[in-house]
């Protein structure tokens, strides 16, 4: 998983706890702080700012829109501060810190009609790919009781919560929605009884970060991927985010790591990652992500494979049936294996028919383990094409001799440096 490096080297990893009301917040926020602890982490929890300000004597049904609309707007800049306060903290911490943030930035934007939440990113010059995606490592929605756990929906002896079960629900799917597109986002359902649904957290959490600590969670997440048909009207969909993703690969020493920098935006914002998976042990193969500036992206990219084609995607994310998708749709500048092909993928502990596909996608088989559709093998330059390339490389060489019989001077050798790297 993707996460910041502290002034002492220290991992830093930022965990947006969300959900709707009675969805298990207070007590998976605890049992994660616990967990972390007892591994060794310094812990710190931001609290929920909409709390803060509610129990002063905020009453949102007493504010008329434009109270509403500002009231927001200074949530959002007291939400901000209040973080980067708990971040700056963990930035220079001595030991591994992970910061739990009571709900994110997104979760307000949830109370706000459309319209509004871009007047109000234009007002602030804000913009969704640094408040959302590269603010947070990872988000994990607690679904509420309200959808799935009826009989467990409760709002006694809560001081803010007051809201019925059709409320409930509709705010769920309001702060769910709110964050699709974040690239590391779990939504931890109702599926199992309570307790179990906090241990899913917890291992959901591990299963990013990618500690072993996981392990005795004894819950298997993992990535599945699906080959699909055709790509259906943009109708078909619940609400989605596209973003351009482009993936290029890095020279390695050693054969069997791979190394990859990834860009991905929307509306002319990027954030950057480097990826480098180890060799493959126990059939596993590790994965460090690390989050970069756009300098250092630009430096890597000085060591890409010349055997190995930029891939260029769109990435299509929404939520169905409380499950969280991310679909891949290669795309021009695209080289002839990865023309025309759509790759589904999600996160989860399920197995076989257990997990529901989307009903208005074309699925045409399962491809977790077919390496014929790992990017890695995607993005390869076959042997006819690296051999086109160098007789490419080549004819110009001969063109410039001809054209500048100057150039003559220099040996061939000279002439054809690099023709082969």
């Amino acid at each position: 998983m993707s996460q910041k490096v502290g002034k002492n080297n220290n991992k830093v990893y930022r965990l947006v706890l969300t959900g709707g009301p009675c969805g298990g917040k207070t007590t998976g926020q605890s049992r994660l702080c616990t967990f972390f602890e007892n591994l060794g982490w310094k812990v710190y929890r931001v609290p929920e700012t909409a709390t803060i300000l509610m129990g002063g004597g905020v009453k949102w049904t007493d504010l008329n829109e434009d109270e509403a609309y500002r009231f927001q707007e200074n949530l959002i800049k007291t939400m901000l501060q209040i973080e980067n306060t708990f971040f700056d903290l963990a930035a220079s911490c001595r030991k591994n810190c992970l910061v739990i943030c009571d709900r994110g930035i997104m979760d307000a934007s949830a109370y706000l009609k459309p319209e509004q939440w871009e007047r109000m990113k234009k007002d602030n010059n804000w913009n969704e790919i640094d408040i959302r995606d590269s603010r947070y490592n990872q988000v994990l929605h607690l679904v509420s009781a309200a959808n799935g756990a009826e009989a467990f929906y409760h709002t006694e002896n809560h001081r803010t919560r007051h809201e019925g079960i059709d409320l409930a629900k509709r705010l769920d799917q309001l702060t769910s929605q709110a964050w699709v597109g974040h690239p590391y986002y779990d939504i931890i359902d109702n599926s199992t009884d309570f307790e179990r649904k906090v241990v899913r957290m917890i291992a959901a959490a591990c299963n990013r970060l990618g500690l072993e600590a996981g392990d005795r969670l004894s819950l298997d997440s993992h990535k599945r991927k699906f080959l699909v048909a055709t790509l259906p009207d943009d109708l078909a969909y619940p609400q989605f985010q596209d973003f351009i993703v482009v993936h290029d690969y890095l020279v390695t020493p050693n054969q069997r790591m791979q190394a990859r920098v990834r860009r991905r935006g929307q509306n002319g914002n990027w954030t950057y990652t480097h990826t480098i998976r180890r060799p493959e042990v126990n059939n596993e193969s590790p994965e460090l992500k690390m989050q970069i500036s756009i300098r250092e992206y630009e430096l890597l990219m000085a060591q890409k494979d010349s055997h190995r084609y930029t891939v260029f995607k769109k990435r299509r994310c929404f939520l169905w049936n409380n499950q969280y998708f991310q679909m891949d749709i290669y795309e021009e500048p695209c080289h002839a294996r990865c023309r025309g092909l759509i790759i589904l993928e999600t996160y989860t502990t399920l197995k076989g028919e257990d997990l529901k596909l989307p009903d208005f996608l074309n699925i045409v088989k399962e491809v977790t383990n077919d390496r014929q559709y790992s990017m890695y093998n995607l993005s390869r330059i076959d042997d006819e094409a690296q051999n086109s390339v160098r007789e490419a490389k080549l004819a110009q060489i001969a063109s410039i001799k001809e054209a500048a019989p100057a150039v003559n001077g220099f040996s061939d050798e000279v002439l054809t440096n690099g023709v082969d790297s």
